[in-house]
């Protein structure tokens, strides 16, 4: 059933149930991005796991989320089960090895996998306030601590780093004040409250260095697989904002570190969003509209992205809209908006003349679905009624022994695993505060020895007075000349507010 340039995805069948022929995804078409939706328990966890598994057969790289435990399976061939042959026998599979896949684990708490940090100054200030869910007020006093830290060019790295920013700017708010805008110790009060949250949901393990190297989330074995990149996620699910941000905050980094490249035979790597409704889920307009602009872009960076939901109507139309290969697994219909899904989602369908695609999408049983991959030239293929492919791997979670034994072989140990702490702004602002203290206390001391020695001689103090630029002078000088010498190194940002290599 396997075909050059295509993944296959199952069979087709006729409305008399009868097998009709292979459906396949083109692998050049791959990068046009996909959606795989479906009620809980419909089969959608599988199909993710035949579509990583054809991936990296082909040489593509991938990138999972693994919500449940279940895609852990990757890394251990399938047992040949009773209802797996019979489902290869009903779809005329007569080729059907089982094997394990090249897999290494991430985890953002360093539990279940490697640990996947990113920098403060990397994350930027847009994902950080959507993380943080901060006000219009509160959002731009933030975008002053990272335009002041990249203007004098201090790495934010961690979040003692952005508190040690956030109480600089406190502190100095008079002076920024009048070059950056109004800024209120009650709004940099409420974000700091809210890093004290964040960092209570596991934030503190995610800021810090060393930091993820995308490259190492494109790996290729010796054989010519891709490795299969999973993120545990069931602890991280228990903080879904967190969750949905670390995962567009790593959209953005392949958006900004991959040069283009056109239209690939196959794509440079594959990302899955798995519950993508957190993403869109209470967004701002901004926010949507650069992921939409992220994601009409980033294909030509040789980047698939693949939304999985239960929820056609979780994704919004502009984006909805460049989703060119889709797999719909069932929908139930009890309440007028699953009515209304279900109807959305078959009209996005080419229509079949052998069937009804909006009655067949309540119809369909565990396992079967809707597929609709893009042709040659890029038109939607006309749906067909499918039977899903089983997978070669394990179906469910691997045991916690059998996960260690895969961390400790993975080409990436020893990479992530020791947290690194080098200078930045936290250990910048405290090195500056303890001059600016020595310095006030020799100011002190040389002022009472002047006041005894010339205690008679009010005229040489005035003039002393006069001449001599006080300590708040000296720093507020010292600050302009920072930045102004700074200018020509200053930090890039890109679409989604994250750092641009090379500047």
């Amino acid at each position: 059933m396997e075909k050059e340039g295509n993944i296959y995805l199952g069979t087709s069948r006729k409305p008399d149930d009868s097998l009709q022929k292979g459906e396949y995804l083109n692998l050049k078409l791959a990068n046009r991005h996909g959606l795989i939706t479906g009620a809980t328990g419909t089969g959608k966890t599988v199909t993710l796991q035949n579509l990583a598994e054809g991936f990296s057969d082909a040489g593509v790289p991938v990138f999972c989320a693994d919500v449940k435990g279940d895609l852990s399976g990757l890394a251990k061939p399938g047992n040949g089960e009773d209802f797996l042959l019979k489902r290869a026998a009903d779809i005329g599979l007569e080729d059907y090895p089982f094997q394990q896949y090249p897999v290494i684990f991430w985890d953002l708490f360093g539990k279940q996998g490697h640990p996947i940090r990113t920098t403060i100054s990397d994350m930027g200030p847009l994902l950080l306030s959507r993380l943080m869910d901060l006000s219009d007020a509160q959002e731009g006093c933030l975008n002053i601590a990272f335009r002041i830290a990249d203007e004098e060019g201090m790495m934010l790295l961690d979040m003692k780093d952005l508190q040690a920013m956030l109480s600089h700017l406190a502190e100095n708010a008079k002076s920024y004040s009048g070059q950056y805008g109004n800024i209120t110790k009650q709004s940099i009060g409420a974000i700091q409250r809210q890093l004290l949250v964040l960092e209570n949901q596991g934030g503190e393990n995610f800021f810090g260095e060393t930091a993820l190297d995308i490259k190492d989330l494109m790996r290729t074995t010796r054989d010519g697989r891709g490795a299969i990149n999973i993120l545990a996620a069931d602890e991280l699910m228990m903080s879904p904002r967190l969750y949905a941000t670390f995962l567009l905050w790593l959209l953005s980094e392949l958006f900004e570190e991959l040069p283009e490249v056109g239209d690939l035979d196959k794509p440079r790597l594959v990302f899955f969003f798995d519950e993508a409704h957190l993403l869109f889920s209470d967004a701002p307009k901004i926010l949507i509209k650069r992921v939409e602009q992220v994601v009409k872009l980033i294909r030509s960076k040789g980047v698939g992205v693949y939304f999985v939901t239960q929820n056609p109507l979780d994704i919004p139309d502009p984006v909805l809209s460049q989703l060119g290969n889709r797999i719909q697994h069932a929908l139930r219909a009890y309440t007028p908006r699953e009515q209304k899904a279900v109807k959305t989602a078959a009209e996005t369908f080419r229509p079949n003349p052998d069937f009804d695609a909006m009655e067949a999408i309540t119809q369909l049983g565990v396992g079967e679905a809707l597929v609709s991959t893009l042709l040659k030239k890029g038109v939607p293929s006309m749906v067909q009624r499918t039977l899903i492919r089983p997978p070669q791997s394990q179906l469910g979670p691997l045991t916690d022994e059998e996960r260690q034994d895969a961390i400790e072989i993975s080409p990436v140990t020893g990479i992530y695993d020791e947290r690194v702490d080098r200078e930045s702004a936290y250990e910048i602002l405290t090195k500056r505060s303890e001059e600016r203290s020595k310095a006030e206390e020799a100011e002190r001391k040389r002022e009472d020895e002047e006041k005894l020695s010339r205690r008679g001689s009010r005229a040489r103090g005035r003039k002393r007075s006069s001449n001599r630029q006080s300590v708040t002078e000296a720093a507020i000088k010292s600050v302009t000349r920072s930045v102004a010498s700074s200018l020509g190194r200053a930090l890039v940002r890109g679409i989604l507010g994250s750092l641009k290599r090379g500047f």
